[in-house]
């Protein structure tokens, strides 16, 4: 049988995922915007843009006394979905 405290915090985890879903649809629809404003396919990766982001997850997550390595995968990993999502999506255009 799993432990109840277990199973009270993964009922916990998955409140936030429903919420950390929600941040994404959000994050999607700003995305959306930014796709209707590119012109051209090669303003689809900013390379700058990604450089700045990711320096800043780094310096928030260790203010915030997180582990950057995991923080760091995580906002790659968006990244990289969130450009093959625009290369897809500009391809409708």
């Amino acid at each position: 049988m799993l432990n109840p405290k277990i199973y009270k915090i993964r009922h916990k985890l998955d409140k936030l995922d429903l919420k950390l879903l929600l941040i994404i649809k959000k994050r999607t629809k700003l995305v959306n915007e930014v796709i209707k404003i590119k012109k051209n396919k090669n303003e689809i990766v900013d390379k700058q843009r990604i450089s700045f982001i990711l320096k800043k997850i780094k310096q928030k997550s260790i203010k915030l006394n997180i582990d950057p390595a995991i923080t760091l995968s995580i906002w790659k990993e968006m990244i990289k979905s969130f450009i093959k999502y625009e290369y897809k999506k500009f391809k409708k255009k």
